[in-house]
């Protein structure tokens, strides 16, 4: 999934500090070496092979690549099984440390004839926002931490960060950054919007009980999950339909993944990437707004029923 071709996943940022010139070259993705002692390398790569990052004012393409070497877990238990084999033969019973170090052994054997696995993702800078093509966190983590090496700073681009709302729970874990019970409460109360609507038939939603209890469903969903939700139970996320438009939207950290957007045909890559982006941007647009007009109602009900207890 990217933003040039298939189903969406997009996560956004707010760019607060940016170099007059964004020098994605030098920090570019450079490959592993076989046998490297090196198993993980990450870097940019531009949209199509020699193309520039920049693609208008105040914009920028590029790609992440992320390259990672992983033993198979089956190969390197079959190999260890046959140094021990080979140990008990030649030494004897070998000890607890010496099993640790055939352990070793094996994963560095099996390693070194693996090739990398490559993930690419897809990424623009459009008048201070960044809108990353993933909801993965070690690949947001590694975005973050490459963009820093180059100058650009981010934050996490939720309507709560930018209004400056905070609310704890005790059952919602929000540890990780831009997250709040504030999105499992927009993703409960959006539910009531009559162009909004839960999916009705391949449908699918993640739950947290008052008890701590994680809830995943699927299917024809709409009956346990107005129970749960009647019980207390706050959304985590769930697959939608927004405007005729199918997203899962992920209200705790304010994503969406699998959004349908049409495919467009054009003389070039950049031409596909601004048709494909107008309805990315208004999906977003309409989720900010609807995130203003529901919480506000939200939080101006809340504050009546204080002037009330306190009258």
């Amino acid at each position: 999934m990217g933003l040039l071709t298939g189903n969406v996943s997009c996560t956004r940022f707010n760019i607060i500090g940016l170099p007059d010139e964004i020098d994605f070259e030098s920090q570019a993705f450079q490959a592993l070496r076989a046998g490297s002692a090196i198993k993980e390398r990450a870097g940019f790569v531009p949209f199509e092979l020699e193309e520039p990052y920049v693609i208008g004012t105040q914009r920028w393409a590029f790609r992440v690549r992320i390259d990672k070497v992983t033993a198979d877990r089956t190969l390197v238990i079959e190999r260890y099984r046959e140094l021990l084999k080979v140990e008990e033969a030649e030494v004897g019973p070998p000890s607890p440390k010496t099993k640790r170090d055939l352990r070793k052994l094996a994963e560095e054997e099996i390693e070194s004839r693996t090739a990398p696995r490559s993930r690419i993702f897809e990424c623009i800078i459009d008048q201070g926002v960044l809108y990353a093509a993933t909801t993965t966190n070690s690949q947001l983590d590694i975005l973050v931490n490459l963009l820093k090496k180059v100058g650009v700073s981010v934050e996490y681009k939720a309507p709560w960060v930018e209004l400056g709302q905070e609310e704890t729970s005790s059952i919602v874990d929000s540890s990780n950054p831009g997250e709040s019970v504030l999105g499992c409460q927009f993703l409960k109360k959006i539910l009531e919007d009559p162009t909004v609507y839960v999916e009705p038939q391949k449908g699918s939603a993640r739950l947290i009980t008052p008890e701590g209890t994680k809830v995943s469903l699927s299917g024809t969903v709409i009956g346990e999950l107005n129970r749960y939700l009647d019980e207390g139970a706050e959304l985590l996320s769930a697959k939608l339909i927004v405007n005729e438009i199918p997203i899962r939207f992920v209200g705790l950290s304010y994503q969406i993944s699998g959004m349908k957007v049409e495919s467009f045909h054009g003389d070039h890559w950049t031409e596909v990437l601004d048709e494909r982006m107008e309805p990315i941007m208004s999906m977003w647009q309409l989720l900010d707004e609807k995130y203003i007009e529901v919480m506000n109602s939200v939080q101006s009900n809340q504050k009546d029923m204080f002037e009330d207890e306190d009258s």
